[in-house]
């Protein structure tokens, strides 16, 4: 929890709010590659590499 802090706190201070769409579609995108594995989907996400 410490790491969000701080990384929200460098986003203040160094006004680099455009990393916020970034890490939320990083955390989306490995939420997803995690809870997918060895399903279905996965060849439909294969598709998009």
């Amino acid at each position: 929890m410490d790491f969000i802090k701080e990384f929200w706190e460098f986003i203040k201070v160094r006004k680099k709010y455009w990393l916020i769409p970034i890490m939320i579609f990083l955390l989306i995108f490995g939420g997803l590659i995690v809870l997918t594995q060895g399903s279905a989907v996965a060849p439909f996400i294969y598709t998009i590499f």
